[in-house]
């Protein structure tokens, strides 16, 4: 078995694939704090909810946007699983040019999810990620990572709100009935979220403008099932898009080093 880690600034997915198949996923806070012992505690809860033994994982791969956290969990691959993890980052083999100015620049995050989008649907397309920030990444139809736009996350623009307004309250980030709101709660609501979607649909559409050709649009990430949706832009939901990119570069990589 495999294990993947795609390590965010707020959550960290973990996924275990039997042969190709995504045998389980779950998700856990970012904890910087957290020592690789606790972090050894929660995983082995986890696999024990589904009969997972530390002994059936083979190798391990991890996307990370945390620096701290990768000290952390590469001492827990290799205190607990005895294993030297792969690391996306300079060095390893993606299979995908990145045209970005300063290749170094672009986050892992990014360029696992511009992989397994390319992998799975092989013509241009823009992922649109929903985590702590959003990502907009354009691939082209030859499979090179052009580049893309970075804004803030619907989860940051709900807090800044909250904090930043003394009187109005912290209010759950889904669809509001209607958009000419009769509360306060569902007028933040449809604030946060129809404007949400416009940021997401004017992004894309300005991209789709200096596109060679009409792009496929994918969203991934924690927040993409409750935006997509609603938007006029995104195409295809895969909530799954990270794991899978980290399953296809780690085949990549071990391929190449067994031979």
């Amino acid at each position: 078995m495999l294990l993947v880690f795609d390590v965010g600034n707020t959550n960290i997915v973990l996924g275990v694939f039997k042969g190709d198949e995504l045998f389980e996923n779950w998700r856990i806070s970012t904890e910087k704090h957290r020592t690789d012992d606790e972090y050894a505690i929660l995983v082995r809860q986890l696999f024990g909810f589904k009969g997972i033994d530390i002994g059936d994982i083979c190798d391990i791969i991890i996307s990370c946007v945390v620096p701290p956290m990768l000290n952390t969990l590469a001492d827990l691959c290799q205190r607990y699983f005895r294993l030297k993890p792969y690391i996306v980052g300079p060095g390893i083999r993606t299979g995908m040019p990145i045209l970005y100015e300063n290749p170094r620049e672009v986050g892992a995050d990014r360029i696992v999810n511009a992989v397994a989008a390319f992998e799975e649907y092989r013509r241009n397309l823009i992922v649109v990620d929903f985590g702590t920030a959003t990502t907009f990444d354009y691939v082209t139809a030859k499979g090179e990572y052009l580049g893309g736009a970075i804004a803030p996350g619907l989860n940051i623009s709900s807090e800044a709100l909250f904090e930043a307004a003394s009187k109005l309250p912290r209010v759950e980030l889904v669809r509001p009935p209607q958009i000419i709101a009769k509360n306060t709660v569902n007028s933040i609501q449809a604030g946060l979220f129809f404007g949400y979607v416009g940021l997401v649909d004017g992004i894309v559409g300005r991209m789709k403008e200096e596109a060679e050709e009409p792009p496929l649009v994918v969203a991934t990430g924690g927040l993409c099932e409750i935006i997509a949706p609603t938007s006029r832009t995104i195409d295809e939901i895969d909530p799954f898009l990270a794991l899978k990119g980290l399953k296809i570069i780690y085949s990549r990589n071990k391929s190449v080093n067994t031979e």
